[in-house]
Formats: C-alpha cells, sequence, structure tokens
C-alpha cells in the first residue's frame, strides 16, 4: 500500500490554497458526509428490481450501452439468484464494471433507453444498481477469466486509467504479454484521481485493479511519464505494439490576468488531493468558492465543497443550464447540496485583495443571437475565498513531445484514430480520453481499450506491422 502524501506537501497543488482555513470538524465527521451518494441494494432489493426487467429480445439498453454489455442476460441471472453469472456477462464486456455502475451517468443511457419509462410504472429498471450489486457480491474462487496461449508477443500500454488497464486486461487474455507504464503513484487514472470521493468511497478503485491484474501477464511501472523519463520512440522500438491511454493531463485556462494568484486552482488538482489524503480536516476549505465550469467536474467540485462545509459555494456557466454538460441528474445533486448555479455569466477579471490573493471575480452577462453567444456589457462582481477551474482538460503537450510524437496526427488537442483505434504512426494506438471523438465518460474509455487490445492482437497475429530487430532482441 502506497502511503498518501500529506496534503500541503511544497509539491502539492494546494500550496495555492495555503492561506486558508481548514474544516472546523473533525475527520471522522467529515469522512461520513462522503459515503455512497447512491446506498447499495439489499438482496431482496436487487431480487425484486431485477424482476421488474422484461429481458427484451432487442433490448435498447444494451444497444446504447458504451460498453456492449448485455443487459437483459445478467439482470436475468440476478432474478435467478445467479450472481457469479450476472458477474461475469458484465465483466466480459467491461472489465471495470463495477466503477462503471457507480460512475456512468445511466440516467440518459441504459436507463432512459428503458421500456419502463413508458409503461404505467414511468419508472426505469434501476439498471446502475443491479450492476453495482452484482459485481459487489460476485465470489469467484479465481479470476473469471483465463490467458489463452501465450503468443510470445509484448505490448506497452502508456497510462494506467480506464483505458490502459481495459486494453492491458484483454490483451493479456488473448496470450500476451503487457507493461504498463504510469506517471502516478497509484492506477487507476480518473477512478483513483478525479472522481467525487462520494461515487467511488474508500479503496475501491485500488480493489478493482487488483481484481484486474489477477488475469497474470500485466507488469506496472510508476512514475514513467511520457515525454520526461519515457519517450514513444524507445516504446515502438522496444515493444510489438505501444497503447496510448494517456488522457488529458492539462487543465484548461481562462486566460485571465491574476490566473495563477494564491486561491485560484483547477478542480481536478483539488478533487485528487481529497481523494489521496487521509485527513480530510487538514484540507484548505474556502468559506466562499466559485466553480467555473458546466460538466460533472464543476458539480463533483462544487457539491464536496459544500460537504467540507463551505458555506456559499456557487457554479457559473456562460450558458443556460440547458447547455451544461453535467446531466439534470447531477445537476439535482448540486442543488440538494444547497450549491447555487449562476448561468448567462463570463468571466471577465480575477479580482484581488491588496496582498494579491483572490477576493472574486468579475463576469459580464451573456445571451444567445440566434447560435453566437455575446456579451451583454453589463458587469457584475461575486465574491470568493477561492475559485476552481472546471473548464476542461486537453492534452499536455510535453507528453508528445519527441520526434516519433510528433507524426501523430491530431484534430485540436486530441489524437486522430481510425475506427480500429490505430493512429497515424504504425504500431502505435490510442483510445480514451485522449482520442478524438470521445464523450470523455469512463465507460467509453474501457470501450476502447478493449476494441484497440483485439485490433493490437489481430494486426500482430496478422503480420501487420512485422517485429523489428530491436524488438526481437528486447524480447
Amino acid at each position: 500500500m502506497i502511503e498518501s502524501p500529506s496534503p500541503l506537501t511544497q509539491f502539492s497543488p494546494l500550496s495555492q490554497l495555503a492561506h486558508l482555513a481548514h474544516p472546523e470538524a473533525p475527520h471522522e465527521a467529515l469522512a461520513a458526509r462522503f459515503t455512497d451518494l447512491a446506498p447499495a441494494l439489499s438482496q431482496r432489493q436487487a431480487l425484486i428490481e431485477s424482476q421488474r426487467c422484461l429481458y427484451c429480445y432487442d433490448a435498447p439498453c444494451t444497444r446504447i450501452c458504451p460498453s456492449d454489455i448485455d443487459v437483459a442476460s445478467f439482470i436475468r441471472n440476478i432474478a435467478n439468484e445467479n450472481i457469479n453469472g450476472a458477474a461475469k456477462t458484465i465483466l466480459q464486456e467491461n472489465i471495470l464494471g463495477g466503477s462503471c455502475a457507480r460512475v456512468c451517468p445511466t440516467e440518459i443511457l441504459c436507463e432512459q433507453a428503458c421500456v419502463r419509462n413508458h409503461d404505467a410504472e414511468a419508472q426505469p429498471v434501476k439498471i446502475g444498481l443491479l450492476q453495482r450489486h452484482a459485481i459487489d457480491h460476485m465470489d469467484f474462487q479465481s479470476h473469471p477469466f483465463q490467458r489463452a496461449a501465450a503468443t510470445g508477443r509484448t505490448i506497452a500500454v502508456v497510462g494506467a486509467g480506464p483505458a490502459g488497464l481495459a486494453c492491458a486486461h484483454r490483451l493479456a487474455m488473448l496470450g500476451n504479454d503487457v507493461v504498463i507504464f504510469e506517471a502516478r503513484a497509484k492506477p487507476g487514472g480518473l477512478n483513483e484521481y478525479g472522481i467525487a470521493k462520494y461515487k467511488l468511497t474508500g479503496d475501491f478503485a485500488q480493489r478493482e485493479v487488483q481484481f484486474l491484474l489477477e488475469i497474470g501477464g500485466i507488469t506496472m511501472q510508476y512514475g514513467q511519464t511520457l515525454g520526461g523519463n519515457l519517450q514513444l520512440s524507445d516504446l515502438r522500438d522496444k515493444y510489438d505494439a505501444v497503447f496510448l491511454g494517456i488522457g488529458l493531463g492539462a487543465s484548461r485556462q481562462l486566460g485571465l490576468t491574476g490566473e495563477d494568484a494564491p486561491g485560484l486552482l483547477a478542480a481536478v488538482d483539488y478533487i485528487a488531493e481529497l481523494r489521496q489524503t487521509d485527513d480530510l480536516s487538514q484540507l484548505p476549505l474556502a468559506s466562499r468558492c466559485l466553480v467555473i465550469g458546466a460538466g460533472n467536474t464543476a458539480i463533483d467540485m462544487a457539491v464536496q465543497m459544500a460537504k467540507l462545509g463551505a458555506d456559499d459555494v456557487t457554479v457559473v456557466y456562460r450558458r443556460g443550464t440547458e447547455a451544461m454538460s453535467a446531466t439534470g441528474h447531477e445537476q439535482e445533486i448540486a442543488k440538494a447540496h444547497q450549491v447555487r448555479l449562476k448561468t448567462w455569466a463570463q468571466p471577465q477579471q480575477v479580482l484581488l485583495d491588496e496582498t494579491g490573493k483572490v477576493r472574486g471575480m468579475r463576469f459580464e452577462k451573456t445571451r444567445m443571437d440566434g447560435k453566437r453567444l455575446l456579451g451583454t456589457g453589463e458587469m457584475f462582481e461575486l465574491a470568493a475565498d477561492a475559485i476552481f477551474k472546471a473548464i476542461g482538460q486537453s492534452l499536455d503537450a510535453a507528453s508528445l513531445s519527441d520526434t516519433l510524437a510528433h507524426e501523430l496526427q491530431k484534430t485540436g488537442d486530441k489524437i486522430d484514430v481510425d475506427d480500429r483505434f490505430r493512429t497515424a504512426v504504425a504500431g502505435v494506438y490510442a483510445g480514451g480520453d485522449c482520442v478524438a471523438p470521445g464523450q470523455d465518460l469512463t465507460v467509453q474509455a474501457v470501450q476502447h481499450g478493449k476494441l484497440a487490445a483485439a485490433a493490437i492482437h489481430q494486426d500482430l497475429l496478422s503480420g501487420a506491422f512485422p517485429r523489428s530487430s530491436t524488438r526481437k532482441e528486447a524480447a
């Protein structure tokens, strides 16, 4: 077990907030506020809920699932009290089915597609909770999937997030050896560092990774940063193929003066520290805070600040609520925690006090003119002790800085891939948040990794790119 660093080390992004006070409540009381947002189903509740499913022949819930889980089949297994059968049905399509059951926006995917929405009940089957029930209660004597005969091939996977982990697991199942290179001290990617603590509680993300690794044939190397001590050209020379699951590691900028002032921080940096600390009472807390953004990360940040004891939390967005990427369900979570949603407001200036610390932000009211967003010229200010940016992530340019990486084709700040997740560089594949197009969903990242693994395996067996002498010697 790797110990979590103190939340206020000199290298911590939270040093930007070192001037703020700490929560008044002790750690134990704060931790009680970060229990599961949605309580798990009991065995009886799961049985009753599973029997509501109509087991549709052409199930719309399965057709809309980004990872192709046979929803009707796993629910039928629960109804028949075959929990292991249900879990294996899920895991054979989504090896991270436990975390996805907790963080996937089922309300706009499988549950929205459920035919039960259209009957007298007008309530979908609780597919997400049933999936969680199956994974949480499975009891296999050994790993449910066995490795195929060894292929003698070794693939490098960069990034131990959902895409990289799913790719590695499927490659290992197919008989390949895999080496995962991860920049951080723990695997899991956003599941470990970027999801609200009340969605993935305790050490669930780590336990899920340990289960995944039980397939065998996967080696982990930590502290390996692409573009730093790890170069794409070296990986392609040494390994039979390379999969890039590097995510989006850089926070976008507001482009305002004062953006580096004490009191202004990327929301993902705070969330990562919150998830890793073993003492919530030592986190810096803003009594009044603003969160700039419109997605689930903005909601996660705002709700967690409210749970830590902030008096006034406001999410500010330049358009209307209907344009927010955060789902209606997420917006309701925010409202239930007394988070205000301030819309039609464009950041204009970071306001600083006499010591150079954040004291608020000036905004311009906006409106739509057809499809164009326009400023109205009317300004207003909101006071804040801290401001958190949740305006999206972009590809870290440093990670693709070597000569070979320059040959990758990109659209904007995302890597272009074909329908088999091949990049423009032979032998190099990519998936997850770092590729275009994408929905930035954990479940979609898992699917990318799974499908990319199948493509890598097939390409290697078909001799699409022969092994170089360097790779032969390394093997």
